[in-house]
Parts: C-alpha cells; sequence; structure tokens
C-alpha cells in the first residue's frame, strides 16, 4: 500500500512476519484441529495431470474450496466431486481431489438440499421458496434445471400452506421429475384419522411432475396407507405388527407434527421401485412406481399387488413391531445405488446418522439383489455387503455416500467435509470446506457424459 513506504523497513518486516504467522496460525485452527477428533489437513496444489485435464477442458481453476489431506496419494481416484454447499453459503461447485474448483454455478435462490449434476451437463436443483408456512429444515418449493452459467431452464414451484416439496428428486429416464411433498393434515383430521398428537401433522408423499406441462402426472400419498392402535372406532384401526406394509400413524410423537421426514429417494428403473429414506422412522420404504394414481391411493393393483402399501421396508424393524431382524439405521440419509457393478441397481449405500444412540455414523451397502419381501414376524433386512465406521466420523445430520468408479466410496461427513475410503476400509483422502454443512458430494468421472456436457460449447437439451 502507498503508506507503507514512509515506514522503517525493520517495521514492514515486523508487520509482515506477524501476518504470516497469523495466517498459519488461522489456518491451523480452521483446517486442522475443527473438532476434538483428529482431522488433519493440508493446503492443496493442482498436479501436471490435473493442468492437462484443465487445458483439455478449457479450464482455468482459481479457486480453492477448502483443505485436503492425502493420506494415501496412491489409493485416492482422481476423478472430480460435485459438492453441495447449503444453508451457510449456498453454493454448488464441482472440484477435483486438490480441492480445486473447476466450475461454480451462480445461484439465483436459496439451495432446499439436493442438487445433481445431470448427463447433459445441466443441474436437476431443489430451491427454495422465499417465505414458506412449512419449515421443518429441508424445505424447498422449487424445482429447477440450471445451466451453466446459473440461467434457468425450467422452473416448476409446488408450496403453499398446505404443501411443499423438499429435500431430494430425481429424473426418471421419460424425462419426468420425482420429488418428496410433505403435505399438512389439519388437527381435526388427523384426529379423525387417530393420531394421538393433538396438532396438525405433516406426512409424507411422492408426486412425478412432467416438465413439458408442468403437470403433476402421478401422486403417492402415505396418508392413504396407515394403521394406528389407538381408536378402535377408525377404519384404520389395526396391529402394525399384523400389517408391515402399513405406516403406524402413531410411531413418530415428537418433531412437531413432522411425523415422517422423508429425506431422500432413489429410483430404480429395473424394477419400477421408489426407495425413500424416513429419518424418524429410521427406515428405507420401497413402494411400487407402476401403478396408477388411483391404485396408489389403495393397497391393490401394480406389479407387486400391493398399490401403494409399502412393497418393502428394512433399517429398522421395530418400526412395525417386528422381533425378528436387526437395526440397522439411527437416523438415516442418502439412498444411493451403486452403479458401478454388473446389476447397478442391485446394491444401495446408505448413511446411518447415529450407531446405537452414540455420536458415532456408519455407512451400510446392502444387497437389494433378490426378492423384496415383506412379512409380518419375519427377518426382512437386507444382507450387508459392507459397511465404513470410524471414531472421527460423526455426521449427525445430513450426510451421505456414494461409489466411485475404482470401488472406493466417497463418504460426506455433514459437518466436516468429505472422505475417501477403499474397500478394504482405510481412508486415502479428506476435505474439509469452508461453513461446514454438505449435503452430499457426488464423484464424476473426468470422461462422464456430465463433465463432457459441462464444458461443451453447447449443452444438450
Amino acid at each position: 500500500m502507498p503508506q507503507d513506504r514512509n515506514r522503517p523497513a525493520s517495521t514492514l518486516i515486523l508487520i509482515r512476519k506477524f501476518a504470516g504467522i497469523l495466517f498459519l496460525l488461522l489456518l491451523s485452527f480452521a483446517c486442522g484441529n475443527q473438532r476434538k477428533k483428529g482431522h488433519s489437513l493440508t493446503a492443496s496444489r493442482a498436479s501436471a495431470q490435473d493442468t492437462a485435464f484443465y487445458d483439455t477442458l478449457g479450464i482455468t481453476p482459481s479457486l480453492r474450496a477448502g483443505a485436503v489431506n492425502y493420506l494415501h496419494k496412491k489409493r485416492i481416484h482422481n476423478d472430480l466431486i460435485l459438492v453441495n454447499d447449503g444453508s451457510r453459503n449456498n453454493r454448488v461447485y464441482l472440484m477435483d481431489k486438490n480441492a480445486e474448483i473447476q466450475h461454480e454455478w451462480p445461484l439465483k435462490k436459496d439451495i432446499g438440499k439436493d442438487v445433481y449434476l445431470m448427463p447433459n451437463g445441466q443441474l436437476l436443483a431443489m430451491m427454495m421458496v422465499d417465505s414458506t408456512h412449512i419449515n421443518f429444515g429441508g424445505q424447498a418449493g422449487i424445482l429447477q434445471l440450471i445451466g451453466k452459467e446459473g440461467d434457468i431452464l425450467w422452473e416448476f414451484t409446488h408450496a403453499s400452506e398446505d404443501y411443499i416439496t423438499h429435500h431430494d428428486a430425481e429424473m426418471l429416464p421419460n424425462g419426468n421429475i420425482l420429488t418428496l411433498v410433505w403435505e399438512r393434515k389439519a388437527r381435526e383430521e388427523a384426529a379423525r384419522a387417530g393420531s394421538q398428537l393433538g396438532i396438525d401433522v405433516y406426512p409424507e408423499a411422492v408426486i412425478e411432475v412432467d416438465p413439458k406441462t408442468n403437470q403433476i402426472v402421478w401422486e403417492w400419498h402415505a396418508w392413504d396407507h396407515l394403521v394406528q392402535a389407538a381408536d378402535r372406532t377408525r377404519d384404520n384401526y389395526g396391529d402394525i405388527a399384523e400389517h408391515p406394509g402399513l405406516i403406524d400413524l402413531n410411531y413418530v410423537t415428537e418433531h412437531k407434527g413432522d411425523i415422517m421426514h422423508a429425506n431422500g429417494l432413489a429410483y430404480d428403473p429395473q424394477r419400477d421401485l421408489i426407495f425413500l429414506t424416513i429419518n424418524w422412522f429410521s427406515e428405507v420404504w420401497v413402494i411400487d412406481h407402476s401403478t396408477t394414481t388411483a391404485e396408489a391411493a389403495t393397497g391393490q393393483g401394480g406389479s407387486y399387488g400391493k398399490g401403494g402399501d409399502l412393497v418393502y421396508r428394512f433399517g429398522n424393524p421395530s418400526a412395525y413391531k417386528n422381533p425378528e431382524g436387526k437395526r440397522l439405521f439411527d437416523y438415516v440419509h442418502s439412498p444411493i445405488f451403486v452403479e458401478h457393478t454388473a446389476a447397478p441397481f442391485s446394491h444401495m449405500l446408505v448413511f446411518s446418522n447415529r450407531l446405537d444412540g452414540q455420536e458415532q455414523s456408519m455407512v451400510y451397502e446392502l444387497d437389494l439383489s433378490g426378492e423384496l419381501a415383506l412379512e409380518a414376524r419375519t427377518d426382512n433386512e437386507p444382507e450387508v455387503v459392507w459397511s465404513f465406521g470410524h471414531p472421527d466420523l460423526y455426521g449427525g445430520r445430513i450426510s451421505g455416500a456414494a461409489r466411485q468408479a475404482n470401488g472406493n466410496t466417497l463418504v460426506t461427513e455433514g459437518d466436516f467435509g468429505i472422505w475417501e475410503v477403499a474397500p478394504d476400509k482405510e481412508v486415502v483422502w479428506k476435505f474439509k470446506g469452508e461453513g461446514a454443512f454438505f449435503w452430499r458430494a457426488y464423484p464424476f468421472q473426468r470422461d462422464a457424459p456430465a463433465i463432457k456436457s459441462l464444458f461443451s460449447k453447447e449443452q444438450t437439451p
């Protein structure tokens, strides 16, 4: 600065030394010792291979998203990561394993949790309405398709005092989009259904939207598939233990009427099934998408003959009073299929936020390749084929896991950053970003269609 020219040289040296020491102390505090746990991180530097890749696509990374720790460089998979840094920073960016940002999307709205990079290079994004009557964390209200420069290519708003989209969405092979919805049931209607809470309740729904017409073309409502044992005068009176395909209306007794709290969905196109992570039930529910909307409101019809009743459920047998089977999940997020296999929809990764009530998270890989049988008083739980936990891994909210092409797993720890874990459970890489509120991180091969489309001159419609 110009005024420094009049200061003694010794003073300037002391100032610069002090500034350097202060910077190192701040970096150490922010990146190396964030928690009582042993996350150790270092600044990143682009490799020659990365530089060549950037040149190929015409990229000039100029920003680092945070700090990384290379724990075993030879085992790190050299792919790219779509980072959803929501709530505090409201950022979505694509970075490499050096935390070099290759592209960041300018967003016109706040993130409503999931944002995913489509094969055509566009983002499918859950975005928040400016104001909402329903606010449980994860509320959105707006679906958008977003171009490379942040331009909104399509938008669908679904929000009122009685309903709002939230958390997650997925595009189907036919181009339609599935998303989660909270819908309000007033206290009086809830009481007539046998609710014991005495307040408005907000059960889950799933809708399918056609982007060409902005019409809802299919829907499923949990409210149509309830059972309760509190009021014998109601039509839905019964014992959940005898009806595992139904949902216990009074299982959740807290959370201010948010009686289910779905937070993720995954679609299996081979079996036409929708998988939902239900946080307060600590379960994954599976419903039949082959039904008509009319059939989805009943317990008959569709490919599985169960209408909109649950085809399958797993993770917490106690949610339907099943004495058989081991409970796996203690709050749950992120149902993501393992893609890089011969049968891409046969295995699923699920993130359990806690372990037996303790501040310890677990990632499970589950074999769902067999018949998804759901019987009363029977062990219906799928086989766990791989799992990962670590004393330092605890994401008490949000968080998730996704498999990379080389078999390593990206684990998102919501209030820290991202881990890369090898199949033998060795941690090979860590990333700590600023703000630390990470919904999910999605890996992409460098030659994936989504990456090629993103950096092409014209994105595919």
